[in-house]
């Protein structure tokens, strides 16, 4: 029997030439975000029932979420996956799945790394484990994972535009912004419509504090990131921050309504950028109205979820801004089940999400000391359980924000300076440390 290859010359078991077609559109769709990559390969899986690793791209998109309602079928396909695996790289793609399954994320990520080691063009391997180095916090290996394999790699590639753009985000979190950018805008300029790459760029423009370049980077090209884009939301997020580091309150709460949270997305990764914009909003002072009781409806059939607890903490932001108290126990009894759990959330849990939950509650409640004491001890490693620096930017914001409505007066001094210090062009910054010297 021929055994057929894919488009970068990879073996592959139990296809047949229009199921490839359809899997190799469907990678694509995934690479990019846009689309509807579960329909596609469905479509190719109707072809070849026993394509391997069109059952493992089937279960990456169930898994790469983070929903917990999504894991059993992430755990039947990576089954179906290892079933029909006809080579040593089908197996260890559905050993990966499998594991991310039973939430043993930093083992899978190992396995992908062994994998793109030997198997150095495999694009599936490379973005699933770029993103459960994203899900762990793990910048170097966001930087590193795609580092390894670029010299595999040139522009008459198909899917060359995807590597640079992984390459461009692991840049940015190292804090390589001006290589980051240059490879950023390299991928755009292969594909247009890579979603990741627009959204590396726009990392490198909030770390540098830089909105007005932000801006114009992604607001004249919403066609290309937003146009059919299951990440659109996050980039519209961006777009929504640089907008409120120039003060622009109801232009970014108009964005809120129209684009971010108004279309009542209730996928998690949407939710989550949902609640980080209310978030910083009413750290500002700017009153969001009744937004928060919505995404509190949205988020509820979340709060027993307890398989990433990234997501816990924007769902308690949610619960316990719109007065949810039944939400918030619920919450924190998943949370401490997750603590006695086997699994990594067991430590994602521990060492930052279940303090920084809790002091999302007491700075809801006015404890501005207990968030202080709660947040301190974990902002210099929040990193380990997930998230970007501009996601993880939250934790610094509420610190400060504590310090300085509970009065501790030389922690809110040099809480501001560093800040400052870090965004010497920033008005809020400045108006932070007038603050403090205020007090």
């Amino acid at each position: 029997m021929t055994t057929l290859i894919d488009a970068l010359g990879h073996p592959v078991s139990g296809a047949t030439a229009t199921a490839i077609e359809h899997y190799e559109q469907a990678a694509h769709e995934l690479r990019c975000l846009i689309g509807d990559p579960l329909a596609t390969i469905d479509r190719a899986l109707a072809y070849a029932p026993a394509m391997s690793v069109a059952h493992t791209l089937r279960a990456w998109l169930h898994l790469l979420g983070t929903e917990a309602s999504a894991l059993q079928t992430a755990r039947d396909e990576a089954e179906a996956a290892a079933r029909h695996a006809g080579t040593e790289r089908e197996r260890m793609h559905a050993q990966a799945a499998a594991r991310v399954a039973q939430g043993r994320w930093r083992d899978a990520a190992r396995l992908l790394e062994d994998l793109s080691a030997q198997h150095p063009r495999d694009l599936l391997a490379l973005q699933a484990g770029h993103q459960l180095d994203f899900f762990t916090g793990d910048s170097r290996m966001l930087r590193d994972r795609i580092a390894r394999v670029r010299p595999h790699w040139n522009d008459a590639m198909p899917g060359h535009h995807a590597v640079l753009g992984m390459h461009a985000f692991g840049l940015e979190e190292m804090g390589d912004y001006a290589q980051a950018e240059r490879t950023g805008r390299r991928a755009i300029e292969l594909q247009q419509r890579d979603t990741w790459a627009w959204h590396a760029v726009a990392h490198v423009h909030e770390m540098r504090n830089a909105p007005k370049e932000g801006i114009a980077w992604l607001e004249p090209n919403v066609e290309h990131w937003a146009r059919d884009s299951f990440f659109a939301v996050h980039n519209w997020w961006h777009l929504a921050l640089f907008k409120l580091e120039q003060d622009r309150h109801d232009e970014v709460l108009a964005m809120y309504d129209a684009s971010i949270g108004g279309p009542g997305s209730g996928v998690v990764l949407d939710m989550i950028d949902q609640s980080a914009l209310l978030w910083r909003l009413v750290l500002r002072g700017v009153d969001v109205g009744d937004r928060w009781q919505a995404l509190a409806e949205r988020w509820a059939p979340h709060a027993d979820a307890g398989n990433y607890a990234f997501n816990d903490l924007h769902a308690m932001m949610a619960f316990a801004s719109a007065g949810r108290a039944d939400l918030a126990a619920r919450l924190r009894e998943t949370q401490r089940a997750a603590m006695a759990d086997g699994g990594d959330n067991r430590a994602f849990t521990a060492e930052v999400g279940e303090p920084a939950t809790r002091a999302v509650q007491a700075f809801v409640a006015g404890d501005f000391p207990t968030v202080v004491a709660l947040l301190r001890p974990v902002r210099s490693y929040a990193h380990r359980f997930g998230g970007s620096h501009a996601q993880r930017d939250l934790i610094d914001l509420t610190l400060i924000e504590a310090a300085l409505r509970g009065r501790d007066r030389s922690l809110a001094a040099a809480l501001t300076a560093e800040r400052a210090a870090m965004r010497p062009a920033s008005p809020l910054a400045q108006r932070l440390v007038q603050r403090a010297e205020a007090a």
